[in-house]
């Protein structure tokens, strides 16, 4: 299985914007942050990738993963 890329929310000067990782254009741009949170997690949902949330100081501040695991928990309950 493909993994695609992993999305960004980033500051946008309409407000903020869902980019793959790498792309110059942006996805989708919104007005709200949490709008940008909802796209880029069914994103990477449907690629298998992670989601990496941007401040608004451009550092990235939370994010999550969709893709395989590479470090599974060790204890199997």
């Amino acid at each position: 299985m493909a993994i695609g890329k992993n999305q960004h929310v980033v500051k946008h000067p309409e407000g903020w914007a869902v980019k793959g990782a790498g792309n110059s254009k942006a996805t989708r741009v919104t007005p709200t942050q949490a709008e940008a949170i909802q796209i880029a997690q069914n994103i990477a949902r449907n690629q298998h990738s992670d989601t990496k949330i941007h401040g608004e100081n451009g550092r990235i501040r939370a994010g999550n993963s969709y893709g395989p695991d590479s470090c599974p928990p060790k204890d199997q309950k």
